[in-house]
């Protein structure tokens, strides 16, 4: 049974904010300032119990399940690390991930995790992102982090943000995993690689931030000149509310930055940029953000597999660990769901690179936090590792769990741009009820 804890320890480093804001479509109580302000335990918590939020962990390019989640030593396919014991009796993890072995038993682990996916963009990530959906023909459905943007959004806050420690190797350089479609570009992403906070929320030292307003109030009234002359054109509306989703962003600025963290709460994360972008996703979902992804880049490991996991496992051994309680210490692992996924695993066989290449028969992933039922591991793959033996578990049953356990119906309707009633899951898709709390 997981713990319920206060909102704050009583330390000053729980003394930061809580929200940003009171409320009110676009309304922010006095910007960052309002952080301070929400210091009060009883006030903040109230505010924490509003919402729900969530954080994926997102390891791009596919982290290998034997090197973290369901190692398999001392088989052909088992690579040369150990496994060892965590506080899940009789559950062993790989021994790069000492930290989490030591707390598994608040999460949730998910061994036998298929899809037909084996790509890391284009057509077959786009639609693992949507939940491999079959029901649907040539319709492209809204991916995860869109509909959980739309569905936990809260007034004032940007719905969707995507943090990235690396350049996207494909597509030039394309960051976006995530399409929002027939549900509006507000639930798109925002991107943030390589650094903490997006370009251009800072006012230029020319301008006040009453100057400002003074021109966002004149652009205001010519807008609303524009747009009577044209009814409700959406194009137009989403046009002005880009301009409104800006100033909201520039009004939290201040969340971006971790040097208002206490200097124990850096050394927590660590130095690296999947760390500090740990951190600024913390601060964000604190204030109100629904949706986070942090993306970790580059485990497409189809050469020296083991040497590129020995470096980058205990990275993210330390950030998921530190990001976990964290979240557990300040009161919010309650109403924040913490997942990790990627587009594919990695094979059993070992290639002639020591090396692994894509695989999508099963993998791991792994749920803590809101609504999951801490210490259960589900699913297993047989001794080798090259296929599920137990309790498969497909995309569309992943996300229904997610969709769960923060409280949205997964069965819940869309109408499509063509009118077509659209389920956020296929129909009589059930949730993993194992892991659900």
């Amino acid at each position: 049974m997981s713990m319920h804890l206060p909102s704050t320890c009583g330390s000053p480093e729980h003394s930061l904010n809580r929200r940003a804001f009171l409320g009110g479509v676009g309304g922010f109580a006095g910007g960052v300032a309002g952080l301070d302000a929400l210091g009060n335990p009883l006030l903040a918590g109230q505010l924490e119990k509003r919402h729900k939020r969530v954080i994926l962990l997102w390891m791009a390019g596919g982290l290998s399940q034997f090197e973290s989640w369901d190692p398999k030593p001392g088989r052909r396919t088992g690579g040369p690390f150990r496994a060892i014991q965590t506080s899940v009796p009789g559950y062993r993890m790989s021994e790069l991930m000492p930290m989490m072995a030591s707390r598994v038993h608040k999460s949730a682990v998910i061994r036998s995790f298929s899809s037909p996916n084996t790509g890391h963009t284009g057509g077959s990530v786009f639609a693992l992102m949507s939940g491999d959906r079959q029901d649907t023909g040539n319709l492209r459905t809204p991916s995860l982090g869109c509909l959980l943007g739309r569905e936990l959004s809260q007034p004032g806050m940007p719905e969707h943000v995507s943090f990235w420690n690396a350049t996207w190797p494909f597509s030039g350089g394309d960051k976006q995993l995530d399409f929002a479609l027939d549900l509006g570009a507000r639930y798109e992403a925002i991107n943030i690689a390589g650094k903490l906070a997006p370009d251009g929320i800072q006012l230029p030292a020319s301008l006040t931030d009453d100057d400002h307003r003074a021109r966002e109030a004149l652009r205001e009234q010519l807008a609303a000149r524009f747009q009577e002359r044209r009814g409700s054109n959406p194009t137009v509306a989403s046009h002005g509310g880009s301009y409104q989703r800006v100033r909201g962003i520039m009004d939290i600025a201040g969340l971006f930055d971790i040097s208002r963290e206490p200097p124990r709460t850096r050394e927590r994360y660590g130095h690296s940029l999947f760390g500090q972008q740990a951190l600024v996703a913390r601060r964000l979902i604190e204030a109100g953000v629904p949706f986070v992804r942090l993306t970790d880049g580059w485990w497409d490991s189809h050469g020296e597999n083991f040497e590129i996991h020995a470096s980058k496992v205990p990275t993210l051994d330390r950030v998921m660990s530190a990001l976990l309680e964290d979240l557990e210490q300040r009161g919010l692992l309650q109403d924040t769901l913490v997942v990790t996924f990627a587009e594919m695993g990695r094979t059993p066989q070992i290639n002639g690179q020591r090396g692994r290449d894509h695989w999508g028969a099963c993998w791991s992933v792994t749920l803590t936090g809101c609504g999951i039922k801490p210490g259960v591991v589900h699913g297993s793959t047989n001794a080798d590792g090259t296929a599920v033996a137990t309790d498969r578990v497909t995309a569309a049953q992943f996300f229904a769990t997610i969709f769960q356990a923060v409280g949205i119906d997964h069965q819940k309707e869309y109408t499509s741009a063509d009118g077509r009633p659209v389920r956020l899951t296929p129909y009589n898709t059930e949730p993993v009820r194992a892991v659900l709390a």
